[in-house]
């Protein structure tokens, strides 16, 4: 209790000469002789044991500037011990290493010699009244192995993502920074800079690893004939036990039947796929079932991954976009609005991830036609049928070599009746398209790279939302005019175009889907050794 009030003393000093200095003065400049970090504390080091170790220690090169910065700011007082000896914190950093290790299949940050020290600190029982050589080492290695735990559960491994395809803007953590707050809170949710949809998945990882480890699945065969309702066959009992392994089936009757409760079951799990929702068992959900659960651990894995990478979400308005859910988020003010299906690029013309601002609606669009486009199928089209061009209500606006071809605006041009601009290097736009039909396919990526979606007069609508000059009647009008219009947004909206296979939706049900251009399985072998 003294020492509780013997803190709470001097962090009431400290904030009292906080708020006189802020008064007298323009510039604060920060006293480090003492702060609340190490106001309990009297174990400190000489720069010179910091100089030397990091000189012998080069796993922690590339975190001299933050050791130099953490332990100046200290004063260079011990942070993972006091008077008392070894804090809670420590041993909370080491737990959480320890089970990073153990689910994520990551023996890199394990360090032997820190783990032997620690058990002979705890094992000896004693008080450490004064910076003995065990103490001191053991106290650095704690430092950098946070350093190396933070910089790659925090911001992501080491890996060059643009080579995996990622053009999205990794993260930047604050190593120093959040060492101070870890050596803070007793709890890791109290300084882990994560976000919501990290901390739903990460929760998988356990489940799956020990699902994982404790069931081998049979492989189910492939169906004659898809399953319905009321159908009765030896191969449900199969089924019914994979659903039941992974929680979409409650209980499992030991029944061959197609019974009510396997249809509900069979709904759930197809939703969870992406399949086509209609509670009939095909070849295309037992192909799903039959994925290795090992695999799915590692799909989770590699999605967390690709989530550390993720900027934190500076404006609460944006637009998401998951290439492989064939889906399309919109989010104002934080909370989801509403979804719409898009179309994505094929396997061989990849929509790319990357992020960028959407800054223009542009009605009855003139689709300027690509020179691979021209070249590869419009130029043999013309050679087969000389009023190609006329048909398909384009025209030549530049000749040469591979003439410069567009599309005129009109119900058959091939960008429908309205885009979405942000500016990219990419040329990746948003846009309406006439080929409805294809919205209603379980797997969308038809596309040239461009994302076609399902409901663009919503979209436009909401994006003019606040300009009470547009109404419902008349981006009618604007959808159908002989000329392009050009419509310049009050305000710019963030779009990120995002390839996540595993992810927790809002319902908190984990999904999985296909990995359509193969960046899991390049990812994999960057993660994982086998």
């Amino acid at each position: 209790m003294s020492r509780y009030f013997f803190f709470c003393c001097i962090l009431s000093f400290l904030l009292i000469q906080s708020c006189k200095n802020g008064r007298n003065k323009k510039t604060v400049i920060r006293d480090t002789s003492i702060t609340v970090a190490t106001s309990f504390n009297d174990l400190f080091m000489d720069s010179l044991e910091l100089d030397q170790f990091l000189k012998k220690n080069n796993a922690y090169q590339d975190y001299t500037q933050q050791f130099n910065d953490f332990y100046k700011d200290r004063n260079y007082a011990y942070a993972w011990f006091d008077s008392a000896g070894l804090i809670e914190q420590a041993s909370n950093f080491r737990n959480l290493q320890s089970n990073y290790i153990s689910s994520f299949e990551d023996s890199s940050l394990y360090h032997p010699e820190m783990e032997q020290l620690l058990n002979e600190l705890i094992a000896s029982g004693k008080k450490k009244k004064q910076a003995d050589s065990l103490v001191l080492k053991t106290e650095l290695l704690l430092t950098g192995q946070f350093f190396r735990y933070a910089a790659k559960v925090y911001k992501g491994s080491d890996i060059d993502a643009a080579e995996l395809g990622w053009f999205i803007p990794r993260k930047k953590i604050d190593l120093h920074a959040l060492l101070d707050s870890a050596i803070l809170h007793k709890n890791e949710e109290a300084y882990a800079p994560q976000n919501e949809q990290y901390k739903k998945l990460q929760q998988y990882v356990e489940r799956y690893s020990v699902l994982a480890k404790q069931n081998s699945l049979n492989t189910i065969p492939t169906l004659q004939k898809s399953l319905r309702s009321g159908d009765s066959a030896a191969i449900l009992l199969e089924i019914k036990k994979h659903l039941q392994i992974i929680g979409d089936l409650e209980e499992n009757t030991e029944s061959p039947l197609f019974d009510t409760a396997l249809v509900i079951a069979t709904k759930k799990y197809q939703q969870r796929m992406g399949l086509t929702v209609d509670g009939v068992i095909g070849n295309k959900m037992i192909a799903e079932l039959n994925v290795p659960l090992k695999q799915r651990l590692r799909q989770i894995l590699i999605n967390l991954e690709r989530l550390r990478w993720m900027p934190p979400e500076k404006d609460t308005n944006y637009i998401l976009v998951n290439i492989p859910e064939y889906r399309m988020h919109v989010y104002d003010s934080g909370k989801l609005q509403f979804n719409i299906n898009v179309i994505v690029g094929t396997a061989a013309n990849n929509t790319v991830i990357f992020n960028d601002k959407l800054q223009y609606v542009v009605f009855s669009p003139y689709w300027n036609v690509p020179e691979s486009i021209v070249t590869g199928e419009i130029l043999p089209a013309i050679k087969k049928n000389p009023d190609y061009l006329t048909k398909q209500n384009m025209e030549i606006i530049k000749e040469g070599k591979v003439p410069m071809i567009r599309q005129n605006p009109g119900p058959g041009n091939s960008l429908g009746l309205v885009k979405f601009l942000f500016p990219n290097n990419y040329n990746i736009y948003f846009h309406d398209t006439p080929n409805r039909n294809l919205f209603s396919q379980s797997s969308r990526s038809f596309s040239h790279g461009c994302i076609r979606i399902a409901e663009p007069k919503k979209m436009a609508a909401y994006l003019l939302r606040n300009d009470t000059t547009w109404n419902d009647r008349k981006i009618d009008s604007a959808m159908h005019l002989k000329k392009e219009k050009w419509v310049t947004l009050k305000k710019t909206v963030p779009v990120f175009i995002v390839y996540f296979t595993a992810w927790v939706d809002h319902n908190g049900e984990l999904n999985f889907r296909k990995d359509i251009y193969k960046h899991d399985e390049k990812m994999a072998k960057k993660l994982f050794r086998s």
